[in-house]
């Protein structure tokens, strides 16, 4: 994706006579539907002018491509300036601009690596050299976009760091020679080389429309690390490392070196080094597996005693079997151990350990779990370096304890020293950090500012049946076998004893399949066959498929307007829940969180293995209508209407005013007998009623039109009430005239829900009234004090009509919206 793209004569233009900061923030909005950091603004304040700058060179031809902000395919990271055209031979030609503020850098000892201060970062922090990070940008675009692999492209990177004041020796350390050959660097005095270096490789304008083609060019197959491993472990370099990976790579090898040698001088020559720990924390796609392979390939050709550990048996199997053929079994063995391989070992047996998954960690080893103290104890002492992976929202067993704050323990009790890197950067998940975030919101994991899924972000859809969904995976399947079908542990084993027997079935559907754990085990996300069956979390944790379809069992439901969780719906043979019954009986909210926060995690996890797509089927059919209803639909820039003052633009064509269809009321009537003997009921009351009385509960209860039984999934409280919603502006989530459940005066977030909101200014022909029921989205900045304003409302129908447009209302309107109930849920 390109947010901005321009000729240079256009760009110019915008740069010298219209705020090109402001022009890019537009259409960065229009390209994401989001407003960018206020960090991030002032960057392109401080930077485009500059490059400007230089552009404005008349040899530099004025055809020439400029693009700003250019998000490599599959990943989170974003290119800031391509310039686009030819050179004197007529090759195509791609410049790549790294843009930096720094005044002033440190040198590091690390490769690549250079301290300095980053924007929106207190104080200096390390991260790779400006030459390294444009040249690592240029690898990543050549290996992703077929219209550079394949087109005959020349790449050429290079770095503008327009106030850095001169070459002191530092920047230019003689250390990071070879990467600034490969990417140059220019600094503040430098603008004519710099000027000079496009002008050789840009000596004509962008004849080809490079960036046309870069756009919107096929993209190319996602390379899995699995496939990957045996090339690593020979040397080659299967994967470019950007950013905080190359910072984690570099800190570790550190580490290591810190480890096996004394790090102060006079220090006694026989005295041990001291241990070192490093602690890695990254959420999923990331990369924490891609960097511990690469430095388990960096530690063998240092003839390191280093290998790969994880308590999950599945990764370490399918590089084993990747690597079959290429090294020797007793080779092959010596690279990968499980984490209860260590009860025994004397301290410091092996150099260099490094510990994927290891939030993963238990206490107890051996196949009784009886053997040994701590698995995270014993990992530090059999090694004088360790290196944890860790993401703490990825424990899925009540065994599960390696989380950072065990890890940190741990080491302070062994005597180690303690270094902590995060890894943020996306590159699953199509390289989406906004579905990432939307995961965490939508499953109550934590509150973020996502709270709906764009399309365009990444492929996420919910499905209508189990069978649908397993169809569609194994149509994605034909193309490259990397498609495969998953479920939460809801369902028993019975293959295990019976292989004609079927472990998931839902007649309802015609659908039934087996579990994996039978035929192929470990090796079920590479097997021919398997997308057949059915995976668990402990056959797919730390690996990854293009196209992940997630089966959500009834463990996970949508009840009062909120996801909740259900151990009791987990299957009896699944252990991942073991033991929950006697802390229920100890502590019986203590039990129910933690269950809550495994459950949860379980379905982020699983929902988080495809690099290009994740389609899912709920058992409950509330949770699928909530899942569709988090999926943001932004409407056309002509169908947003704006609130000038008090005044509302209508709609063009006014949708009908009463249902397409009788819509009969589909629960059964209460009668005041039955209240009277404590039956529960909620009222049915007309939403203009409901609009005026939200307030107040009693008042809303003396409105009822009558009063009517719920089903048994839902739990009557006080302010619930049904009512019927009339009109087409939300007939892709409320069909014309469908009864839905309100909850009144809702409390909390109402961004992304949908909602009946009153204003005086809203007259809505569908209501007839000064009220609408639309989803509610709202922008709020925070103050300098900390306190917080809105600084815009909209109101956004879902509509396959036309004419219905958003109702957008100013700041000064804030303080007079009234969101007056939000709805839960339609009954057919």
């Amino acid at each position: 994706m390109i947010v901005y793209q321009a000729s240079k004569r256009q760009f110019i233009q915008h740069t010298f006579h219209d705020d090109i900061e402001q022009v890019l923030s537009d259409q960065y909005l229009r390209t994401t539907g989001r407003h960018p950091a206020p960090a991030e603004f002032r960057a392109w304040q401080n930077s485009l002018f500059e490059v400007g700058e230089v552009l404005k060179d008349e040899a530099i031809p004025d055809d020439m491509g400029v693009a700003l902000e250019y998000t490599v395919p599959q990943t989170s990271k974003r290119i800031d300036v391509l310039l686009t055209g030819e050179d004197e031979a007529g090759t195509p030609k791609l410049v790549i601009i790294e843009l930096k503020q720094w005044s002033e850098a440190r040198f590091s000892e690390k490769d690549g690596i250079v301290w300095a201060r980053r924007g929106g970062k207190a104080g200096e922090t390390e991260g790779p050299h400006p030459s390294y990070q444009a040249w690592s940008y240029a690898a990543l675009l050549s290996d992703f976009n077929t219209a550079v692999y394949e087109g005959g492209v020349a790449l050429q990177p290079c770095a503008y760091l327009h106030n850095y004041p001169k070459r002191d020796g530092v920047i230019d350390h003689p250390a990071y020679a070879p990467h600034m050959q490969r990417a140059p660097l220019f600094l503040k005095k430098e603008a004519d080389q710099l000027k000079a270096f496009i002008r050789q490789h840009v000596r004509h304008g962008d004849k080809r429309n490079l960036l046309y083609l870069i756009e919107h060019g096929k993209i190319r197959p996602s390379k899995m690390l699995a496939d990957s491993v045996a090339g690593l472990l020979q040397g080659k370099q299967e994967f470019v490392l950007v950013d905080d990976q190359k910072l984690v790579f570099e800190t570790a090898l550190q580490a290591d070196a810190k480890a096996h040698k004394p790090t102060h001088q006079g220090l006694d020559q026989g005295k041990q080094p001291r241990k070192q720990v490093v602690i890695v924390q990254g959420g999923p796609g990331t990369g924490k597996t891609v960097v511990a392979v690469n430095l388990l390939a960096a530690l063998l050709q240092r003839q390191r005693n280093a290998r790969y550990v994880s308590k999950n048996a599945a990764p370490r199997s399918v590089y084993a079997a990747k690597l079959t053929g290429t090294f020797k079994k007793t080779h092959i063995h010596n690279l990968f151990s499980g984490s209860g391989s260590f009860v025994d070992c004397p301290a410091n047996t092996f150099d260099t350990l490094l510990v994927d998954e290891a939030h993963r960690l238990n206490e107890k080893s051996g196949l009784y779990g009886n053997l040994g103290e701590n698995q995270v104890k014993e990992v530090i002492n059999a090694a004088r370096c360790t290196v944890f992976f860790v993401d703490d929202d990825q424990r899925v067993t009540l065994a599960d304890v390696g989380h950072s704050d065990e890890l940190r323990k741990w080491a302070r009790e062994l005597g180690a020293d303690v270094t902590e890197l995060t890894l943020a950067s996306q590159f699953r998940c199509s390289g989406s950090d906004g579905y990432l975030a939307w995961l965490d919101d939508v499953l109550g994991i934590r509150p973020t500012a996502n709270t709906e899924l764009e399309p365009r972000e990444y492929d996420f859809q919910v499905l209508s049946s189990p069978t649908e969904l397993h169809a569609l995976i194994e149509e994605k399947n034909r193309a490259s076998n990397k498609a495969r079908v998953v479920a939460g542990y809801c369902w028993g084993w019975p293959s295990k004893t019976d292989p004609s027997a079927f472990d998931i079935e839902m007649p309802e559907h015609g659908y039934r399949s087996q579990w994996n754990l039978t035929q192929d085990g470990s090796l079920w996300i590479m097997a021919d066959e398997s997308v057949a069956q059915v995976g668990c979390i402990h056959t797919c944790q730390g690996l990854e498929v293009d196209h992940v379809g997630v089966i959500i069992g009834p463990d996970l439901v949508y009840r009062d307007g909120r996801i909740q969780t259900d151990p009791k719906a987990r299957a009896k043979s699944d252990k991942s829940i073991k033991g929950l019954g006697v802390m229920m009986k100890r502590d019986p909210q203590a039990a129910q969180e933690l269950a809550d926060r495994i459950i949860k995690n379980t379905y982020r996890t699983l929902m988080t293995r495809g690099m290009k797509g994740c389609y899912v089927y709920c058992c409950d059919p509330a949770l699928a209508e909530y899942l569709r209803g988090r999926l943001g639909q932004r409407p056309a820039a002509h169908e947003v209407t704006e609130v000038a003052e008090v005044a509302v633009r209508l709609p063009i064509k006014p949708a009908p005013l009463t249902p397409t269809g009788a819509k009969v009321l589909p629960l059964r009537r209460v009668s005041e007998a039955e209240r009277a003997k404590g039956v529960p009921a909620v009222p049915v009351v007309s939403l203009k009623f409901a609009a005026g009385a939200f307030s107040d509960p009693q008042a809303l209860e003396e409105g009822a039109e009558e009063w009517v039984e719920l089903p048994e999934w839902v739990k009557p409280q006080p302010g619930l009430f049904v009512a019927q919603v009339v009109g087409e502006s939300m007939n892709k989530r409320i069909p014309n005239g469908a009864w839905c459940l309100f909850r009144a005066n809702p409390q909390g977030t109402r961004n992304g829900k949908i909602v009946v909101v009153q204003h005086r200014s809203i007259s809505d022909p569908e209501t007839g009234g000064s009220y609408t029921v639309k989803r509610y989205r709202s922008e709020k900045v925070v103050d300098a004090d900390g306190s917080w304003r809105h600084e815009r409302i909209e109101l956004v129908p879902e509509s396959d009509g036309v004419g219905f447009g958003v109702i957008s209302l100013k700041p000064r309107d804030a303080s007079e919206v009234a969101v007056v109930a939000e709805w839960l849920t339609s009954f057919d």
